[in-house]
């Protein structure tokens, strides 16, 4: 029976957050290979990013809020093992999909394991842990999902897809830091946002956030699609407005970069990020 600390602490609901890379991805392949990309889909955001949460947790032993959740339990060694058993099923059925697929699933877990765990722990340094974090929650995914959509083969993948996915989710990552730089300091963790501080994270993503779409303005005008361009940045409106006042309240207000305003914004940024590459993915097969 699992225990109620490991379920919260494998923050199945954090998936969510990440779902934006995959639904990215796949709005690049048509036709897609539906039966490969919900396996694909079960065995990342069901298996791969809750074994990489619960790990990291297992680590870090938090006791003030962390994404998703506000008051986190301790972890027990069950969370530990749960995580194991989550990584070897997890890679053991990326086999269906291709021994390529399951490689890459493999450094996923390493990378993961690296950035966490206590020995090596590259979450230390905020320029190593946030390069792992872009390179793998962003281009590696992308390449894994379009692969599998794409019937296993990386066959005219977009290099600019690759970059963008990279590009938002480093505008991503460092806001999702930003409640919780007493603790990373306290736990001897250097992130993104502590170095850039409060003020310069906001700058900092909002900057990564423009790169990436400046990379998809150019790919869809060499492709003749910039009508998908300006479909995305309607839905982008809502989250635009809220950065913007959510960053001024902070420039007056520090203390105003809490829990409580960070998982407003992942959760509306999530919700127009999916949303915005659903719709094309849906323009593409029936536009």
């Amino acid at each position: 029976m699992l225990q109620k600390s490991t379920i919260q602490l494998l923050r199945f609901p954090f998936s969510y957050f990440l779902m934006p890379v995959f639904c990215f991805a796949l709005s690049f392949v048509e036709p897609i290979n539906w039966p490969q990309t919900i396996l694909a889909f079960v065995l990342i955001h069901a298996l791969l990013y809750p074994a990489s949460n619960g790990y990291n947790s297992y680590m870090d032993r938090d006791t003030e809020s962390i994404g998703g959740i506000k008051n986190p339990l301790q972890p027990t060694k069950q969370l530990f093992y749960t995580t194991l058993i989550l990584d070897i099923l997890g890679t053991l059925l990326s086999l269906f999909i291709s021994w390529q697929f399951a490689m890459a699933y493999l450094f996923y877990i390493i990378c993961s394991r690296l950035y966490s765990y206590r020995g090596v722990r590259l979450k230390r340094f905020p320029v190593a842990g946030y390069i792992t974090v872009i390179l793998n929650q962003g281009t590696l995914i992308f390449a894994m999902v379009y692969y599998a959509a794409n019937n296993n083969s990386l066959d005219n993948i977009p290099v600019i897809g690759l970059l963008a996915a990279a590009f938002l989710i480093g505008g991503f990552y460092p806001i999702t830091q930003i409640y919780q730089h007493d603790s990373d300091k306290n736990d001897g963790v250097k992130t993104m946002s502590i170095l850039l501080g409060k003020r310069g994270t906001f700058i900092f993503c909002a900057t990564m956030y423009a790169i990436a779409f400046a990379l998809l303005f150019v790919y869809f005008s060499e492709q003749n699609k910039i009508q998908s361009f300006f479909v995305l940045q309607i839905f982008f409106i809502p989250v635009i407005v809220y950065f913007l006042r959510w960053f001024l309240q902070v420039w007056k207000n520090e203390s105003l970069a809490n829990f409580s305003n960070t998982m407003r914004m992942n959760m509306l940024a999530s919700t127009c990020t999916n949303l915005a590459f659903i719709t094309l993915i849906l323009l593409h097969y029936f536009g």
